[in-house]
């Protein structure tokens, strides 16, 4: 493997058990290489601005002693050419949820998941996707509904629903899709297309909705209903 071709991983996480495991399966990828880790939010943005700890993706702890991974993530975003942020998180977190959509996080991803969805979802932001295990898709729809209607409106404009009508079938497919979790290479076996199709589908239906990204997009598809049909003829 190449190391213009390396995934670069960052990883952010109080328990060093959390931090050692997700470090052994990552580096015994070819294509993935643990670049960095803190136990914290500081010492993890302090790293981040090194040059040997530049992360195409960094995976961050929601809860953390001193600054904690929302605010981590928020500060982070703030910097030049920032890495994709995934979330990691626990089925505890519920209330933090929304406050990582608002800080830009890309995704998210259960503490407890298994090798392969790890190594799904570091690919999949990579490539600039927004991975959400499956499991966390109900909580954080869940978590947004009851949001206050100030972080709502920040984060998935009411317009949005009303512009549904711009989209093709195709497009209405794709989002139904998406917002069941899936990853491009999913959504693309899932409705037998190629993946770039679906990448160009779903670029279109971010910009006729006027959304910022997929986790917004995975919010408006769930709320409005399109991944109940998805799900029966899926």
């Amino acid at each position: 493997m190449r190391a213009d071709h390396l995934i670069r991983v960052f990883l952010v996480d109080d328990q060093e058990l959390v931090r050692t495991g997700f470090a052994m399966i990552l580096n015994a990828t070819p294509d993935l290489r643990v670049v960095g880790m803190a136990a914290d939010g500081q010492t993890a943005l302090d790293a981040l601005r090194r040059p040997e700890h530049r992360a195409d993706v960094v995976l961050m702890d929601i809860r953390m002693p001193g600054i904690d991974g929302v605010e981590t993530t928020r500060r982070l975003l703030t910097t030049p050419d920032p890495p994709h942020v995934v979330m990691l998180t626990t089925f505890d977190d519920d209330e933090l949820l929304v406050a990582a959509l608002r800080a830009g996080a890309a995704g998210f991803l259960l503490k407890d998941a298994g090798a392969a969805e790890l190594l799904t979802a570091v690919r999949a932001a990579a490539a600039g996707e927004a991975p959400i295990a499956p499991r966390l898709v109900r909580r954080l729809i869940d978590s947004f509904v009851l949001a206050p209607p100030a972080t709502k409106s920040a984060e998935h404009p009411p317009a949005a629903a009303s512009r549904l009508g711009r989209l093709t079938t195709r497009e209405r497919e794709i989002l139904a899709s998406v917002g069941l979790g899936l990853t491009n290479a999913e959504v693309a076996a899932r409705l037998q297309l190629a993946e770039s199709t679906v990448k160009t589908h779903l670029g279109s239906v971010l910009r006729k909705l006027e959304l910022r990204d997929r986790v917004q997009a995975v919010i408006l598809a769930q709320t409005q209903g399109l991944t109940d049909d998805s799900q029966r003829t899926g």
